[in-house]
């Protein structure tokens, strides 16, 4: 259930905490703290921008989000994404959470999609286990097709995390490190936290949930066209599908509401410059890491 579909920007020091870095597809990135800068014109967009889908739309919405997911995948096939090399990059604990040569390490991918950061994972390191779940029905079987898939390395099931319990699935407090990314966006944002609850019944005490997906002023947020809004910061594709983006604020509170401790939780500003058009691209993401309390050990 994932998707990556960005005026000007503060480079103060003040405003980003990190140096400019390159990555691997060429773009440059920054984190930091604040939030990216707007350009007057943005600024009369969004305020102009206050209309919402009707009640009776959104509530189609929600009840045939399933189905809309399902038709993506239907379109795209495994076509859409391309497979995601950079997590073990950006996220070290999909590595150095192990304690001891050859140790396996228990992994969730909520919301694996066709498997784009699941394959990877798997190829690159033989020594891990992955529970890997998604919301739509087609997604999960394009995974199991895939010549990469085999029970012996991965568990692949179709699951709504905001109501279908992960123990059916997965023994309690098994979890290494969950991840999710790009899919909390596509939830509504008020069945987040059941999302979060889920997880932390299967998440070993003291182990991270990862975290990465749009943040607030993304490119993709200043894109949508007027009657598209569902409310604060979230708004709907024209196939059907959703997008929030998040505020450091938002995503602390909802973690943090579930008993989880923040470890990390910052903004990623990248700008991918297309060359052929001469167009820069400013993009914004939320990257965090949140912890199950080490006294979940003692309690539990």
């Amino acid at each position: 259930m994932k998707d990556s579909r960005m005026l000007h920007e503060n480079t103060s020091a003040d405003c980003l905490d990190t140096v400019t870095t390159g990555t691997e597809d060429g773009a440059f990135q920054r984190k930091g703290h604040s939030t990216r800068i707007l350009s007057p014109e943005e600024i009369e967009r969004l305020a102009k921008d206050q209309v919402l889908v009707s009640e009776f739309k959104q509530l189609k919405l929600e009840k045939e989000a399933q189905k809309n997911w399902d038709l993506f995948y239907k379109r795209n096939s495994t076509n859409f994404f391309k497979d995601r090399h950079w997590t073990t990059r950006e996220f070290e604990e999909l590595k150095a959470c192990q304690e001891f040569a050859d140790q396996k390490l228990t992994i969730l991918e909520a919301g694996c999609g066709v498997g784009n950061c699941l394959f990877p994972l798997l190829e690159e390191d033989l020594n891990i286990f992955v529970y890997a779940c998604d919301f739509s029905p087609r997604a999960v079987e394009y995974v199991k097709k895939n010549s990469l898939y085999s029970t012996e390395r991965c568990k692949v099931f179709q699951c709504d995390l905001t109501k279908d319990d992960l123990l059916e699935n997965i023994p309690a407090a098994s979890v290494d490190v969950a991840t999710l990314i790009f899919v909390l966006s596509a939830i509504h944002p008020d069945k987040m936290h059941l999302v979060l609850k889920n997880i932390y019944k299967v998440l070993k005490p003291g182990k991270c949930v990862l975290f990465r997906d749009y943040g607030l002023y993304d490119h993709a947020m200043l894109r949508f066209k007027s009657g598209s809004k569902l409310g604060e910061n979230f708004y709907v594709r024209q196939d059907g599908t959703r997008a929030y983006f998040f505020t450091e604020e938002f995503l602390s509170q909802l973690f943090k509401s579930e008993g989880y401790e923040q470890v990390v939780n910052e903004y990623v500003h990248r700008e991918t410059v297309n060359r052929k058009e001469d167009l820069r691209v400013p993009r914004v993401f939320l990257q965090s890491k949140f912890q199950k309390p080490f006294s979940e050990l003692l309690s539990g």
